[in-house]
């Protein structure tokens, strides 16, 4: 009887083996789908009630969820560098494409994927601080953004216009609070011709292994979309974020974002902050009808049963929480990201283990049977892609733009300044991060404790610390 015991026991381990394996090796490409500036509180599957993205969604339900899965870099360009060579911080070794290319595979990328200027490199057409070893082929997806025909909106100086001149553009102030809401199909817009474009590469090379990567430029600035999206959501229904008074008294002031509504005009119009959330959630709506195209000609393809794809927020963003604007900025907000992974073979769940976007290139390489670099600095998530409660990491690493740091745990986020300030906040209790910790003699061990495994973060990272000088 002991050994009928020993044997069943031998036999599920070896089954489960054969099955994860057999699993894996279903998966013949990668496709991988980057949103631009999407905070992952936008989305249904994140708790979001109001936005409507049923493509995203059917991915989400069809795939693994990552609760809490969180940006390297916390602006576009630092972001893209990381997950891309899975570095934290510096350029070395291979790019996820390159690394597929020399493992026999087709690689492509159409929109922005490194980083682009957004608006500048859209309108130009141009390919912005693309790696062009990644690729095998590459394509730009150019717009013409804020100069739109349509109506456009200015919401932080209240201005609403259809006049093409004078319009806020390419690396002027205020940029960041433009939408333009026009009457058409969405067709003349950089997302459609990306999806359009990747559509016509699985059509051409479906027949052989790839890794194919869509750049969608929504929802960053400027919002632009057909009228029919922005109708989807009324301003009067959009409920702005709490902020309380006296929100910033406890937070360091290398902890602000450089746009904030108490030294921008956007204060002085709460509806505007609607509208422009309104302009948020249509180029969301937008931008999730181009992933169905792509996702519906995987499918006429018979290319979903052997296709791992990846779907991703480069970083997060603030629509007013805290009084701040736009990213740069270690709070949940901008850290917290959308990631999802669909992979044939892998049961569709929901994890709250801790994920980075570093992860990515290893999990994927893995999904597809490739070794990596000895460079990769993130871990594959198949574990969890096996089991939702299994862990690969104890707490996500980000870096800010200043040379600050960030480290988010199960519990605790800590946050360290050049100038040595710091917060700390217990998500458990204070998800929203109104009460920083880091000052409360109460806190004084679990602030040491967790500065002590930031810095060890850095060191491992092959990072220091820069700090202020005086």
């Amino acid at each position: 009887m002991k050994y009928s015991k020993f044997l069943l026991l031998f036999l599920v381990l070896v089954l489960g083996i054969v099955s994860s394996s057999n699993a894996a090796s279903k998966i013949k490409n990668v496709l991988l789908l980057i949103s631009d500036d999407l905070k992952a509180s936008t989305l249904g599957p994140y708790g979001d009630t109001m936005v409507q993205t049923p493509n995203i969604d059917a991915l989400a339900a069809a795939g693994m969820v990552f609760k809490r899965a969180y940006c390297q870099g916390t602006t576009c360009g630092p972001s893209r560098r990381s997950f891309m060579r899975s570095r934290y911080r510096d350029e070395n070794g291979k790019t996820m494409g390159e690394n597929f290319i020399d493992n026999g595979f087709f690689s492509a990328r159409v929109g922005k994927i490194f980083h682009m200027r957004v608006p500048g490199d859209i309108v130009a057409g141009t390919n912005g601080e693309d790696v062009e070893e990644c690729w095998t082929e590459r394509f730009n997806s150019p717009g013409l953004e804020a100069h739109t025909a349509g109506l456009y909106s200015l919401y932080n100086h209240n201005i609403f216009k259809t006049e093409l001149r004078d319009r806020v553009s390419t690396a002027m102030k205020d940029r960041w609070f433009v939408s333009v809401k026009y009457e058409g199909d969405g067709s003349d817009q950089p997302d459609h011709k990306t999806a359009s474009k990747i559509i016509e590469l699985i059509r051409e090379h479906g027949d052989k292994p790839f890794f194919i990567a869509a750049g969608f430029v929504r929802p960053h600035y400027p919002n632009v979309a057909p009228e029919q999206y922005f109708d989807l959501y009324p301003y009067q229904d959009i409920k702005l974020p709490e902020v309380r008074e006296g929100d910033l008294d406890d937070v360091p002031e290398l902890g602000y974002t450089a746009v904030t509504s108490l030294n921008d005009p956007i204060g002085y119009y709460p509806d505007n902050q609607k509208k422009f959330w309104g302009a948020y959630y249509a180029t969301i709506s937008y931008m999730d009808h181009q992933v169905g195209r792509i996702l519906a000609e995987l499918d006429r393809q018979g290319l979903r049963e052997s296709t791992a794809i990846v779907f991703i927020g480069d970083h997060g963003y603030h629509l007013g929480e805290h009084y701040f604007w736009q990213k740069s900025n270690l709070h949940e907000d901008v850290t917290r990201v959308p990631f999802i992974i669909s992979a044939p073979g892998f049961k569709a769940g929901e994890s709250d283990s801790i994920a980075e976007l570093a992860d990515i290139y290893p999990t994927v390489s893995e999904l597809v049977g490739i070794s990596v670099p000895d460079t990769v600095q993130g871990k594959s998530l198949v574990p969890v892609l096996k089991k939702p409660q299994a862990s690969v990491r104890e707490a996500a690493f980000t870096i800010g733009n200043n040379k600050d740091f960030a480290l988010r745990g199960d519990e605790w986020v800590y946050m360290l300044y050049k100038d040595e300030s710091e917060e700390l906040y217990n998500m458990n209790t204070d998800p929203k991060q109104f009460t920083n910790l880091a000052q409360d003699p109460k806190y004084a061990n679990v602030r040491d404790e967790w500065r002590e495994k930031l810095e060890d973060r850095i060191k491992a990272a092959g990072l220091k610390r820069q700090k202020a000088e005086g």
